[in-house]
């Protein structure tokens, strides 16, 4: 299949309005859907924290965080609003009981490679929710290509630049050939692909590709793609599809950088400062 120009397109403030509706002043948590959040093993509960508190932030009704046990109070005193299903190993192992309470997973920052979340990882994938598989999810399927065909149709995949040539089991030699490769990529999986950095590409499996405006280089710290991932799969939860939960997220994770870098410069900005003004871009587009 050959594209041209016509077959990009740029995301604004006014593109990300439009997929907020105003909200029944007779819903009740109910009606925003649940997401669960898989990460961080024992030493990374932090990423689980971020991840968490971008979920919390997208609108979604109930956010559960499964991390192992011994770090679940991190969780607790984090975000008490989150429940916490825990863990009996160090690591991800094993699922929660019951997985049809849950609307959409957002899985991967934090969790390490282990023999044992390579399984709990592919019952997860198993389980056909609509998924944002991101960090140690997306090496996962690298190391096991096999996993591929295991995504769940309508997921989203996050990868930065170095996660995608381990995805993709090739490098490129420009721009066009990477695009072309994750045109690809999306259209095998099904799933909306999301090529983080700069003016940060989404591909559904359409191959029309939007580009964002917002963001700024004070996001390239440790943890942002922990804050993208979690915001990601709230909307999916909450009822965004995937290419629209994709779109919304990475331009309100922008936006809130933006603000971030506003009110403590480029420098000095990190991951944390991205999750605190979430709300402050969110209320920008909600009627």
């Amino acid at each position: 299949m050959s594209y041209d120009s016509h077959d990009k397109e740029w995301i604004d403030s006014g593109y990300v309005s439009r997929m907020f509706p105003r909200r029944d002043r007779n819903a009740h948590k109910g009606n925003f859907g649940h997401v669960l959040v898989v990460a961080g093993k024992r030493g990374m509960a932090g990423a689980a924290v971020l991840s968490a508190g971008a979920a919390l932030r997208s609108g979604c009704g109930l956010v559960t965080v499964h991390v192992p046990e011994g770090e679940r109070s991190v969780i607790h005193i984090a975000h008490p609003s989150a429940i916490v299903s825990p863990d009996s190993s160090d690591c991800f192992s094993e699922l929660p009981e019951d997985m049809t309470k849950y609307t959409a997973v957002g899985a991967g920052p934090g969790l390490g490679t282990s023999v044992k979340t390579v399984a709990a990882l592919g019952r997860l994938m198993d389980a056909g929710l609509p998924m944002v598989l991101d960090a140690d999810a997306l090496n996962i399927i690298s190391m096991h290509p096999e996993y591929a065909g295991r995504i769940p149709r309508g997921s989203v995949l996050t990868p930065h630049i170095g996660e995608l040539r381990r995805l993709l089991k090739s490098g490129w030699t420009d721009e066009g050939k990477r695009n072309e490769m994750v045109r690809a990529l999306a259209e095998s999986t099904g799933a909306v692909v999301v090529v983080k950095g700069a003016n940060t590409m989404i591909c559904p499996p359409s191959g029309h590709l939007k580009f964002n405006t917002t963001g700024n280089p004070g996001m390239a710290k440790g943890g942002s793609g922990d804050v993208l991932a979690g915001l990601v799969a709230g909307l999916l939860a909450r009822g965004f599809d995937a290419e629209d939960a994709a779109i919304a997220g990475v331009f309100l994770h922008g936006a809130a950088g933006d603000r971030a870098a506003e009110l403590f410069g480029e420098e000095s900005m990190n991951a944390s400062d991205i999750l605190d003004n979430i709300r402050i871009s969110l209320s920008g587009c909600s009627l």
